[in-house]
């Protein structure tokens, strides 16, 4: 790689973890223009402002990345089924590691669940449709931009790209709401998805098939907690 590109990229990676680190900020438009007590803020509000700061943060990341983004859209769509039978052969690979690790997590410390996944319910069961939009679509992208994207473009190596993959997206699903040092044991299921969509990632050399087995499985997960 051209070392003023690796330069470049290194420094894009490094703006857009900050973007997404602060993205919560852009909750604070609607609340200045509404003129919102933020001290009393319901539930259903929040859900509404955190899909509001995600819809600004996925416009952003979007212009960040717009030319690559339609080169490798194209690329996506040229192959289409078999970049997806490529992603859902490792999305079945990450959900059954995800599965089995939290069974284990969970029978051995009792925990209940991580956390994280406790505060998504909350949300769902408050206001489940916009959550189905949120959680099943928009955060996907979003996710997947910063953490395969943004990531990839520096890391070129198949297996430490599925590593770091694996470590931060783990990291981040539990870092900020673990409550004891047990919850940092969910860094196993999250990153194992982490990771099974690296290697989609990879081997497609597109992040549409990525993007797509995320929205995938947040989607139905969203919708089967709505039903259930």
């Amino acid at each position: 790689m051209d070392r003023r590109i690796l330069i470049k990229n290194v420094f894009k990676l490094i703006l857009v973890l900050l973007i997404f680190n602060y993205s919560y900020l852009f909750q604070y438009i609607p609340i200045i223009i509404f003129k919102m007590d933020v001290k009393n803020i319901s539930l259903a509000t929040n859900v509404w402002l955190n899909f509001f700061a995600n819809v600004c943060l996925m416009i952003v990341l979007a212009l960040l990345y717009r030319k690559e983004l339609v080169n490798e859209f194209k690329k996506f769509k040229a192959k289409f089924f078999d970049n997806i039978n490529v992603g859902f052969n490792y999305w079945i690979l990450g959900t059954f590691i995800m599965i089995v690790s939290n069974l284990i997590i969970n029978a051995f410390f009792k925990t209940g669940g991580a956390t994280n996944e406790q505060l998504v319910q909350k949300m769902i069961s408050n206001l489940p449709y916009i959550m189905l939009l949120n959680a099943g679509l928009v955060a996907p992208f979003n996710e997947e931009i910063v953490f395969r994207k943004a990531f990839k473009n520096i890391i070129k190596n198949k297996y430490i790209f599925a590593i770091v993959s694996f470590l931060v997206f783990g990291f981040v699903h539990v870092l900020g709401n673990a409550s004891s040092w047990v919850e940092y044991l969910y860094i196993i299921p999250y990153g194992a998805l982490g990771a099974v969509f690296a290697l989609a990632d990879y081997k497609t050399d597109t992040v549409f098939t990525s993007i797509s087995m995320h929205m995938f499985h947040n989607f139905f997960l969203t919708l089967l907690s709505i039903i259930i």
